[in-house]
């Protein structure tokens, strides 16, 4: 039954296995505390007596084994209500079992010296598919493991702005309030909100990305007993569909969950090879379907962040670069139309192609990878990217950017790769 919270603040008496919900909407911080019990959000356990605050877009969902009590606040407000509920529908032993088995895997591969399990998680959008990544790399790291979590849906960005896929290793479960960001991820420049935009570089970062934690493991045997886990985008259909099915051969999986999808858990079954395992796994009662320009709030709120920190608790810098002191590149040229060659001549494929950008005013308010290249005849499309700028301001009299940054100039590269994403540094 859903409860509304005041601003003075409800305290909610969870059950064994209940779930409180609740999602922050308005534009206040939200201030939850656990005061009695044992419970844990996504799998990071709650301590007891500390609170812990949320931002506005913030969804969470307070599970216990054991029972608890939580008290939710608006500290800032008197008289403001909002919405949180408790579930007893729970798919929350089952994400318990698929943990269970996934470190039955570990400990036979630790046991003959072999590489632990590999999974990816696959579902149309908005099923939880984050959610549960989240769960289950907190238990592993909650029992020693160090697992890997590879993100590759480019629209969301769990372990770094959006419009990149990386990887980051979980030593340690992700912090209550902040996930992941405090983390230091590999991350490579994709450069669109969609894989749609661009299929073939999406395919060759996904490939780099194996190699990578493949070498990453043969150099750890706990990263390498831990496993992978590897969170996907929503694109299951057509074109998609190979997508799914390229990437668990590329990361060459051992397990595939399909999340609240029966159709693709058939195909998939009939698809793969036979050692793949495939599961399905039920959707949170407490996962909604987002809207496009709440995707796109989050995007944004994603990039602010990494410059601004939780609550504003970093401080960016701005300076000028000249034009001269660096090269921008975009990857991916468009295809030429076959009536613009020459008789007989086939379109190359520039879909993997670094083309030049001349500074223009078009790059204002851009945000830019900056390549960890030393020069533009390396590998740039395949290397992997050291941060983040934003051009702010474009002065063409004096042939100069202004850049917002996290670090103070210089900039550690000169290779800047164009992303499709824009963002506004308002305050």
């Amino acid at each position: 039954m859903a409860e509304e919270v005041t601003g003075e603040g409800t305290k909610f008496d969870l059950k064994p296995n209940d779930e409180l919900r609740f999602e922050v909407e308005t534009k206040q911080t939200v201030v939850m505390e656990m005061t009695h019990g044992k419970g844990e959000v996504f799998g990071a356990e709650l301590a007891k007596n500390k609170k812990y605050k949320f931002n506005s877009g913030a969804k969470v969902a307070v599970y216990t084994w054991h029972g608890c009590q939580i008290k939710i606040s608006f500290p800032n407000l008197v008289g403001t209500t909002e919405v949180a509920y408790i579930s007893k529908e729970t798919p929350m032993l089952m994400y318990l079992n698929t943990h269970a088995a996934l470190e039955q895997m570990r400990l036979k591969a630790d046991e003959e010296n072999m590489r632990g399990p590999r999974a990816i998680i696959v579902g149309p959008t908005d099923v939880g598919k984050s959610t549960l990544c989240r769960i289950l790399c907190n238990y592993a790291a909650r029992l020693g493991r160090a697992p890997i979590f590879a993100d590759i849906d480019v629209g969301q960005g769990q372990t770094d702005i959006p419009g990149t896929i990386g990887a980051l290793s979980v030593e340690r479960p992700s912090d209550v309030e902040e996930d992941y960001s405090q983390l230091s991820p590999l991350s490579f420049h994709f450069g669109h909100k969609t894989p749609q935009t661009n299929t073939a570089l999406y395919e060759l970062l996904i490939q780099r990305l194996a190699e990578v934690i493949n070498m990453r493991s043969e150099k750890s045997k706990r990263t390498n007993v831990s496993g992978v886990i590897i969170n996907t985008c929503g694109w299951i259909r057509g074109a998609g569909y190979e997508l799914i099915k390229n990437t668990a051969g590329a990361f060459e999986v051992d397990l595939v969950m399909v999340i609240d999808q029966e159709r693709l858990f058939n195909e998939l079954k009939r698809d793969l090879p036979h050692f793949v395992h495939v599961v399905l796994l039920p959707k949170s009662g407490g996962v909604v379907e987002r809207s496009q320009s709440s995707r796109g709030e989050a995007r944004d709120a994603k990039i602010r962040e990494y410059f601004y920190g939780i609550d504003n608790s970093l401080y960016p810098h701005n300076f000028e670069v000249k034009f001269t002191d660096v090269k921008i590149f975009k990857i991916g040229a468009p295809v030429l139309p076959e009536s613009c060659l020459p008789l007989g001549m086939k379109a190359e494929d520039n879909k993997t192609k670094q083309v030049p950008v001349m500074p223009s005013m078009s790059l204002l308010h851009h945000v830019f990878s900056v390549s960890a290249a030393n020069s533009p005849e390396d590998n740039v499309v395949e290397t992997n990217v050291l941060g983040y700028v934003v051009i702010t301001a474009i002065d063409m009299e004096k042939q100069c950017f202004t850049v917002l940054a996290p670090s103070p100039r210089p900039l550690p590269k000169n290779i800047l790769l164009m992303m499709d994403l824009q963002f506004m540094d308002i305050k």
